[in-house]
C-alpha cells in the first residue's frame, strides 16, 4: 500500500529522481528572505525536480531558530502548492525535540519527514532504532533516515536500516555517509528482501550519482542542485534510459562545477561556510536570490571568492 501524506496526498513508493536540499535565503540581517525562497522554489521546479527537501544541511537547519524553521517550511510548502512532495528536515539532538519538530511539520503541510540519529550524546544502534520508531509512531508521515556521520558522529548501520525498512518505520534513506561500500551492501540486501520496491534510497554524494544509480539507488539529494538542478535532472534521465556514457559525461560536468564550493580560504573560514557561501553566491549571480548571506557564525565569502564563483559559472555555461 502507498504511504500517504497530509490531505491524502499519495506519497510515491519509492520516491525517485532529483530532490534538492533547498538552501535557505537570508537577508543581511539574518532573517529568512521569503521572497527569495519562493524564487528558489520556482527555479527548482522549473528544472523538473521530483521533490524538495527543506531544512537539511544545505538549508542551514543547524543554524536556524525554531521560529525560522517554521517560516522556511511554511513558505516552501505554500510556494510548492502541492506540485511535488516536500520533505521536511526535523533534525535535532533528542527524540523529544525531533518529535516536536515533526508535529510542527505535519501541521505546516509537509509530505514526509527527514531525521538523523540523535546526537550530542552517543547512542547505541538499538537506541537509534528506538528513536526512529518513537518519532514514526508519534507523527503519521513517511519518515526518511538521514545518514550523516560527519555531523552526528554515528553511522546508520545496514542491519539497523534493514530492520527499520522491514517493519515500515522508515520509508527511505538519505545517504550522506560517503561510504559507498556500505551503500552498495544495503542496496544488495534490500533487493534480496524485495524491499527495494518500497524503500527509497537517495544518495547525498552528489559527485558520484551515476555510480549510485547504477548500483540501484533511486535518486539524489544534491546541494549543487540548487545551482544547476537541470544538470541533475538530465543525469537521472540518462541513467533511467540506460545511457550510462551520457550520465557519466553529465556527472563529470557537475563535478567541475562543484569547484564553486571550494573558493573560500580554509585559513579564514570553514569548509561548510565556503560550500554554502558558494551555493548562495552562485544563486545570487544567477538572479535567483537577492542576498548571498549565510547564517552566523559562518563567515561570508570574500569578494575574490565571489569573482571565482562567477568565473566557474561562466565556464559551465550558466552565466
Amino acid at each position: 500500500m502507498p504511504l500517504t501524506g497530509p490531505d491524502s496526498t499519495t506519497w510515491p513508493v519509492p520516491l525517485t529522481g532529483v530532490v534538492p536540499p533547498v538552501c535557505t535565503p537570508l537577508t543581511p540581517a539574518g532573517h529568512v528572505d521569503t521572497r527569495s525562497l519562493r524564487s528558489l522554489v520556482e527555479h527548482l521546479l522549473a528544472a523538473g525536480v521530483d521533490a524538495l527537501f527543506v531544512l537539511g544541511s544545505s538549508g542551514e537547519i543547524a543554524y536556524l531558530s525554531d521560529a525560522q524553521r517554521r517560516t522556511v517550511l511554511g513558505t516552501a510548502v505554500d510556494a510548492v502548492g502541492g506540485r511535488v512532495p516536500v520533505l521536511a528536515g526535523v533534525i535535532d539532538m533528542t527524540t523529544a525535540r525531533v518529535t516536536d519538530h515533526a508535529r510542527c511539520a505535519l501541521a505546516l503541510g509537509a509530505d514526509a519527514l527527514v531525521a538523523t540519529a540523535p546526537f550530542y550524546a552517543a547512542t547505541h544502534p538499538a537506541e537509534t532504532a528506538d528513536h526512529f520508531r518513537r518519532v514514526r509512531a508519534a507523527v503519521d508521515l513517511p519518515l526518511i533516515g538521514y545518514d550523516i556521520p560527519s555531523s552526528v558522529h554515528s553511522k546508520l548501520t545496514v542491519p539497523t536500516l534493514l530492520a527499520l525498512a522491514g517493519d515500515g518505520t522508515l520509508a527511505g534513506l538519505k545517504d550522506s555517509s560517503g561510504d559507498l561500500g556500505s551503500l552498495r551492501r544495503l542496496l544488495v540486501a534490500l533487493r534480496a528482501r524485495g524491499l527495494d520496491r518500497t524503500f527509497t534510497v537517495l544518495t547525498g554524494s552528489e559527485l558520484t550519482v551515476d555510480g549510485a544509480l547504477l548500483a540501484g539507488a533511486h535518486g539524489v539529494v544534491p546541494g549543487l542542485g540548487n545551482v544547476d538542478p537541470a544538470g541533475y535532472v538530465r543525469l537521472c534521465a540518462h541513467a533511467r534510459a540506460g545511457r550510462w556514457a551520457e550520465a557519466a559525461a553529465e556527472q563529470d560536468r557537475l563535478a567541475s562545477l562543484f569547484a564553486l564550493t571550494e573558493t573560500g580560504d580554509p585559513a579564514h573560514m570553514s569548509v561548510g561556510a565556503s560550500a554554502l557561501g558558494g551555493f548562495k553566491a552562485a544563486l545570487g549571480l544567477l538572479g535567483v536570490i537577492d542576498h548571498p548571506a549565510t547564517a552566523a557564525p559562518q563567515r561570508p565569502l570574500p569578494d575574490a571568492s565571489v569573482r571565482e564563483v562567477r568565473r566557474i559559472l561562466a565556464e559551465a555555461g550558466l552565466l
